[in-house]
């Protein structure tokens, strides 16, 4: 039998007690889907940091992400701070129309850093 057949009848009890996609009784599928929604994971090494996109996951939900984000990513080194993003809240720029896109701000020149004046005594630039 395939992942992506619907399952009708019980759920083992190893897959309810794993918590696998059988686990609310309604089978192999979970909201007409065969895999538990994606989840990205992002993490900060350190207090003020950025956060950085650290990779992704299949969780059930945003608790179960978060949990399995911490035993997964944060073991490789200290991370003080996760965040679990759904996959589908995600919107980003098309990369086909990058040029386009981001063209109006070249047009701006007071946002480029040759338009300022830098005051005598400062020092490092």
């Amino acid at each position: 039998m395939s992942r992506s057949t619907k399952v009708s009848g019980p759920v083992p009890a190893a897959d309810k007690e794993a918590g696998g996609p059988g686990a609310d009784g309604t089978g192999a599928e979970r909201d007409g889907a065969t895999q538990w929604p994606l989840w990205e994971v992002f993490a900060q090494e350190a207090q003020g940091a950025a956060h950085e996109h650290v990779g992704s996951l299949h969780a059930a939900d945003a608790e179960m992400a978060l949990q399995n984000a911490r035993d997964v990513y944060a073991r490789r080194g200290p991370i003080v701070s996760l965040w679990v993003v759904p996959s589908a809240a995600i919107t980003a720029s098309p990369s086909d129309e990058a040029g386009s896109f981001f063209d109006p701000g070249a047009d701006k020149i007071y946002r480029h850093p040759q338009f300022y004046k830098i005051p005598r005594g400062v020092k490092g630039f």
